[in-house]
């Protein structure tokens, strides 16, 4: 009798049990903390009420503010996918270094994949939170409803909440390799990957010595495609396409970094930091 198709349908259960448990695991840290909130509530409003607020400014002091009105808006809703998918990974993680759990997480039957999973999971129920609630101020402070642009934003999304996450995958790498002294690394690098991912600005804006570095980012391709909609000329499949594949070629570099890293720590007994 042949039982590998049993004993394959268990596998996945059992993955799948773990995943929803990872996850859960972190909605109970949540509810004994509900500060850690702070990053899908109040930071959202804040970004709203400034970068809308320079948006109004400048669409009052120009014939072309209309349009920049909209670059800002529209670059700081789709930028808190990026935001909110990249923070909930990293910080994810960090909560088990930060408890000193990572020792117990590393001897359970999840594996590392699982445990992705799990945090991206709930990452993502933290992302529509954050991102709703930046959408729904910019509608109610500005009258600035993202979802006008139709369902080319679907595409662009999912762009961006891939970003997100392999940003993540290379903080994870870091502190992996270098311990907490890297964690600054889960806030940061998006203040750098922001400015370079032209948000608010075509990329032709930037200083020429930089600019080859932000056309490697698929962020860029991302919101050069918002713009386009905003502008009312439809989808750009070409930029969308380049997007998706500069995607994939960073998550693999990003997946090649983390394992690489991963061994390290393993071979290295880094572990012994967190414990």
């Amino acid at each position: 009798m042949n039982t590998a198709p049993v004993q394959e349908s268990n596998s996945r259960k059992l993955s799948w049990m773990r995943i929803r448990s990872v996850a859960r695991r972190h909605y109970y840290v949540m509810l004994r903390s509900p500060h850690r909130l702070f990053d899908v509530t109040i930071w959202p409003l804040v970004d709203v009420v400034l970068f809308g607020s320079i948006g109004a400014f400048v669409a009052g002091s120009n014939s072309g503010g209309a349009t920049a009105f909209g670059y800002l808006l529209g670059g700081i809703v789709l930028w808190h996918i990026v935001y909110q998918a990249q923070i909930a990974v990293s910080t994810g993680f960090l909560e088990e270094t930060w408890s000193r759990n990572l020792l117990n997480i590393m001897v359970t039957p999840v594996k590392e994949w699982e445990y992705v999973a799990g945090v991206a999971l709930f990452g993502l129920v933290k992302l529509v939170a954050g991102t709703g609630l930046v959408a729904v101020a910019a509608i109610a402070m500005f009258s600035f409803d993202i979802t006008e642009l139709g369902l080319g934003l679907i595409p662009i999304a999912f762009v961006l909440l891939a970003v997100g996450w392999l940003i993540a995958l290379f903080v994870i790498g870091f502190v992996l390799r270098y311990g907490s002294g890297a964690e600054a690394l889960a806030w940061g690098i998006l203040f750098v990957i922001m400015p370079l991912s032209g948000v608010f600005y075509p990329v032709e804006s930037l200083p020429g010595a930089i600019r080859p570095v932000a056309l490697v980012l698929p962020s860029t391709y991302a919101f050069d495609a918002m713009r386009t909609l905003l502008d009312g000329d439809g989808i750009d499949w070409a930029t969308i396409g380049v997007a998706a594949g500069s995607t994939a070629v960073l998550t693999l570099f990003a997946l090649a970094f983390v394992t690489k890293m991963l061994r390290l720590f393993r071979a290295r007994g880094f572990i012994t930091r967190y414990s």
